[in-house]
């Protein structure tokens, strides 16, 4: 009888036992089943952020491409505008040359002194580029180049005539005449080369004297060249 009672309550236990974990698998089956259409929703919008980044990833790699481009145009733009800019400027300094006497009207005599003093030639016949200062006798060339200078120098009596010409403060050459008891002329010409910048001048020797009259025989003249 004993034995009869413990496998009825054994039967009994077993199938409660197996009633519950069949109700764990049907809630775990439950919770599975609602979890899918999530994850497939999660996996849609994954490869949906995945194609986006891959459209962007070309779009940029377009944008780059062409703002590469359009650098690329800017830059020739700018060259060729500064080709055009140079171009322009070697036309207009081109044109440059002057010629001017000492005298602008009248006569007289400049000299001696005892040190060298900067020739001022007033009358100004031609000044292309207005690189001559008649106030100051000085040129000042305006471009990189060669230029050529001529200067003539005339003198009478006892007083030798001579001039220097200078670039910068250099000594570059001398037109000098010893004294005679006549009238006498002193000349010399030079071409240089001259950064912008650079003042041309001429010097009246230390202890000479020059002349000049209606006439204009004492002159100083310059010209470019050619650009470099």
């Amino acid at each position: 009888m004993e034995i009869i009672v413990f496998f009825s309550l054994l039967l009994l236990v077993c199938s409660v036992h197996t009633n519950q974990t069949e109700a764990d698998y049907e809630v775990l089956e439950q919770r599975i089943s609602n979890q899918q259409p999530c994850l497939q929703d999660i996996h849609a919008v994954l490869r949906e952020l995945t194609a986006s980044l891959a459209e962007q990833k070309v779009k940029m790699a377009y944008l780059e491409k062409e703002n590469q481009e359009i650098d690329d145009q800017l830059k020739e733009v700018e060259r060729q505008k500064t080709e055009i800019d140079q171009l322009k400027l070697q036309s207009k300094v081109k044109q440059v040359a002057f010629s001017a006497s000492q005298f602008d009207q009248g006569n007289g005599d400049t000299g001696p002194f005892n040190t060298q003093v900067t020739l001022v030639f007033k009358r100004v016949v031609t000044n292309i580029g207005n690189a001559y200062n008649p106030h100051t006798g000085i040129f000042t060339a305006p471009v990189r180049g060669v230029y050529h200078f001529e200067w003539h120098l005339y003198g009478y009596g006892d007083t030798r005539a001579g001039g220097v010409l200078f670039r910068n403060g250099e000594h570059i050459f001398i037109a000098y005449e010893h004294p005679t008891s006549a009238y006498v002329s002193a000349s010399n010409g030079a071409s240089l080369l001259l950064e912008a910048g650079d003042q041309v001048s001429v010097r009246l020797c230390a202890d000479a004297r020059i002349h000049d009259n209606q006439n204009h025989h004492t002159t100083f003249s310059g010209h470019l060249i050619f650009t470099m």
